[in-house]
């Protein structure tokens, strides 16, 4: 009789083992949660950067560094402009300057010796001889936002501020193709200001102080720069600076410049290989 009956109790008990383990592993499985890899970085020097320069655009071009900035009609000491840096002055020798009363300007890139501009919420671009900075033609786009701009030497590339990315034909500055950024699986809006470097697209988050890497291929964020220490110690030397913007590649030097709106200084660093 007692076979019987502890038999079918540690049957029981096994049973409920397995179901527990069962349980316990499908929670496991439940609660775990995909993260974006951090990549590491080292600041190698700093410039100084104008402080009424509410920057939009940057990049390097023929060793030079360009930037294009924006003007909030707020802030009556910022204007519209593209330029090159003065990397020992930070003072920046200006090229174009739209209405501020009509137009925000916004991203800028250059390809096959035209610079092309992209305004807030006109729905319109400028492109300009890159050499004379001579306004060649205007053109329409249908985002509803125009911010960023990078080129992968065959399109133009465009965020406006939501999760997609806009493949344009550089000539007939239509849309060739669209694609859908990711992190994790979840749509990453706020993309803001673009640079191609070496196969993806880095693109900063507006609203943080992270960059992310887009493999274009997929869509998807590989990796994730975070500047939160950088941005802090920039805001205490200097309060009126507002969110990081400004990815710029040098390739002869291999290096990445980064700055923000309003910021005091230009970092430039190297990623950790």
């Amino acid at each position: 009789m007692k076979r019987k009956i502890i038999c079918p109790i540690l049957i029981l008990l096994g049973l409920q083992s397995c179901q527990n383990s069962n349980h316990q592993e499908k929670n496991a499985v439940a609660v775990e949660v995909p993260s974006t890899p951090v990549l590491s970085y080292y600041v190698t020097n700093n410039f100084p950067h104008d402080t009424t320069l509410f920057i939009e655009g940057f990049l390097f071009h023929q060793g030079k560094l360009f930037e294009s900035t924006g003007s909030p009609l707020d802030m009556t000491s910022t204007r519209s402009l593209i330029g090159i840096q003065d990397l020992k002055t930070g003072k920046l020798d200006v090229k174009v300057e739209l209405d501020r009363s009509k137009y925000f300007g916004e991203g800028i890139v250059i390809l096959k010796n035209k610079l092309y501009q992209l305004t807030y919420k006109n729905q319109l671009g400028f492109v300009y001889d890159a050499t004379t900075f001579k306004k060649l033609k205007e053109f329409k786009y249908a985002n509803a936002e125009g911010w960023g701009l990078t080129t992968d030497s065959i399109s133009l590339i465009m965020s406006d501020g939501t999760d997609q990315l806009t493949f344009l034909d550089p000539e007939k500055l239509s849309p060739v193709k669209t694609i859908s950024v990711t992190e994790n699986g979840q749509p990453l809006a706020k993309l803001n200001e673009l640079e191609f470097i070496k196969g993806f697209i880095y693109a900063n988050v507006w609203g943080t102080n992270d960059i992310v890497k887009i493999d274009p291929a997929t869509a998807k964020v590989v990796g994730k720069l975070d500047f939160n220490a950088l941005a802090v110690k920039e805001k205490n030397n200097n309060p009126g600076a507002l969110e990081m913007n400004g990815i710029a590649y040098d390739p002869a030097s291999d290096k990445i410049y980064i700055t923000g709106k309003l910021w005091a200084n230009i970092y430039q660093i190297e990623l950790n290989k």
